[in-house]
């Protein structure tokens, strides 16, 4: 990338995370981002999936047509931001991006957004001809997933998706990520004043701190881990507890690990409500399944070689963290996550160099050169 192109992928990073996006409010930042994609040669539409993912927002969905046979690219970034997330001030020094220190950055995932609109505006202007090029734009990633979970499956065409959502320099590329099960759990017991008469009572509260004891927590393997989040319950010193209510999760790059684990944690849970004298209501729900690509996959393989074209050393590696791969992975479109050179996301220390940006855009670019001979 020349001297003259870096700045622009840098302005436009800093364009778009001046607009405030936060979880549920990513309407505004949608209507900058499909005037963008339309100045480059692209058909937009925005589905009707805001009510069901929380947002002011449905997914945005862009098409590129492509000249030339070849794999079908699908170009994935999330529109919404964490909080402290409103009025950032991003300041530029030495080749790096942070923020003024009172909110995040917010280049999770606004430095995937830019490097895909260099990408596609470069595409344009240099005449590079591609095979049909799709972009998808989600909301609610930092809800849950919930603008890919609401997206409807006859969205989810094309032979490989990139969900540019990863931490480490840019080459990374996820290879294997893992199934989660999330539950929430209220404890019941039977209450009683603790000062006058404690036998009566069943304490909710020591149900759940057995069942924390009993569980194993933490990094399980190599592949799994688990983790109680949040215990709420009672209200005074002088009341044995009657309800307490628990969350957690599990989460494992083998399917039935996290299988076991599930069941290994709710069982726990159940003993120590019988124990005390009590019950629970467990409720569990799988958030996303998880995937796992062979070294040799062809889509693997077309990112490998891209970032060789650019003088980047491919790097294949596994992650404990879910994204919106994992969804769109299960409703039918293959879907890879490449790392942007992110740092420290979710704080308000995160920034991203300059040069990550201006690699991830060749190496997109990149991409689409290959995938257009494919």
């Amino acid at each position: 990338m020349t001297d003259t192109q870096a700045p622009r992928v840098l302005g436009t990073f800093l364009e778009a995370i001046r607009i405030d996006s936060p979880a549920g409010e990513e309407a505004r930042f949608a209507a900058w981002c499909a005037d963008r994609l339309r100045a480059v040669g692209c058909s937009v539409r925005i589905d009707e999936t805001g009510p069901a993912s929380g947002s002011d927002s449905g997914n945005l969905i862009a098409e590129l047509p492509g000249a030339l046979p070849g794999t079908v690219v699908v170009l994935c970034a999330h529109m919404d931001t964490v909080q402290p997330g409103r009025g950032i001030t991003p300041v530029v020094e030495g080749g790096i991006v942070r923020s003024s220190g009172d909110t995040v950055l917010g280049a999770d995932d606004k430095a995937g957004i830019a490097a895909i609109l260099e990408a596609l505006q470069r595409v344009a202007e240099q005449g590079i001809e591609t095979a049909p090029v799709r972009v998808l734009l989600t909301t609610g990633e930092e809800l849950g997933l919930q603008g890919a979970k609401a997206i409807s499956p006859d969205d989810c065409t094309g032979d490989v998706c990139l969900v540019l959502d990863a931490h480490e320099p840019v080459g990374g590329i996820v290879g294997a990520a893992p199934t989660q099960y999330t539950f929430d759990a209220v404890f019941t017991g039977v209450p009683a004043h603790a000062g006058v008469e404690p036998e009566k009572g069943r304490s909710a509260l020591i149900m759940a701190a057995k069942a924390v004891c009993g569980m194993r927590l933490g990094r399980l393997d190599d592949a799994t881990t688990s983790n109680v989040g949040e215990i709420r319950g009672g209200g005074a010193t002088n009341i044995i507890t009657a309800s307490c209510t628990m969350r957690g999760e599990c989460r494992s790059l083998d399917p039935a690990m996290a299988e076991a684990v599930r069941e290994e944690m709710d069982a726990e849970m159940q003993a120590a409500a019988r124990e005390g004298g009590g019950s629970v209501e467990v409720r569990w729900s799988k958030e996303y399944e998880g995937f796992r690509y062979a070294a040799d996959d062809p889509r693997i393989l077309l990112v490998a070689d891209a970032c060789r074209d650019i003088g980047v050393v491919p790097h294949v590696f596994e992650t404990g963290g879910g994204s919106d791969a994992n969804v769109l992975t299960a409703k039918g479109l293959p879907s890879i996550v490449l790392s942007c050179g992110m740092t420290d996301v979710h704080s308000c220390g995160e920034s991203i160099a300059v040069a990550d940006l201006t690699a991830l855009s060749d190496l997109l670019v990149a991409v689409l050169r290959r995938a257009a001979s494919k």
